[in-house]
């Protein structure tokens, strides 16, 4: 009896972790970036960059697998995806902004201690990607 409670436990907590609501007002909110930060559970990350990088890196962001966006806007200046993992669907939420002539970009995990880092190569992935599109 009590293996089957914790089987259930286990398995209610993944589908809470896989099925919990997004409420924009808790994550689409001002990614506060003063410099590059690798954190224990996302990234921080300052790149210089107008407009039409803001647009790129948006179109680089939504043709990651498992991403769509979660709030905001080019208009809005500020945008926040959700990227869930592949195989537990656990999300990540990324806020990218414009401020003036920097886009300003953190990258966090929901549930958890620690990211493993997965959060730090996403966002560098995109950024190299946005690099190798203006050729810098």
């Amino acid at each position: 009896m009590i293996f089957w409670i914790i089987v259930l436990g286990i398995v209610g907590a993944v589908a809470w972790i896989r099925l919990a609501p997004s409420d924009p007002a808790v994550w689409h909110v001002d990614p506060m970036v003063t410099a590059d930060q690798d954190l224990a559970t996302g990234v921080r990350r300052r790149v210089t960059g107008g407009l039409d990088a803001f647009e790129a890196l948006d179109r680089i962001i939504l043709a990651t697998p498992r991403t769509e966006l979660l709030a905001g806007s080019i208009d809005e200046g500020r945008m926040t995806y959700v990227t869930r993992s592949q195989w537990m669907r656990f999300p990540d939420y990324t806020t990218v902004q414009l401020d003036g002539d920097q886009i300003e970009v953190f990258g966090r995990l929901r549930f958890g201690q620690g990211d493993v880092g997965v959060n730090r190569a996403r966002v560098d992935g995109w950024l190299a990607a946005l690099a190798d599109r203006d050729g810098t």
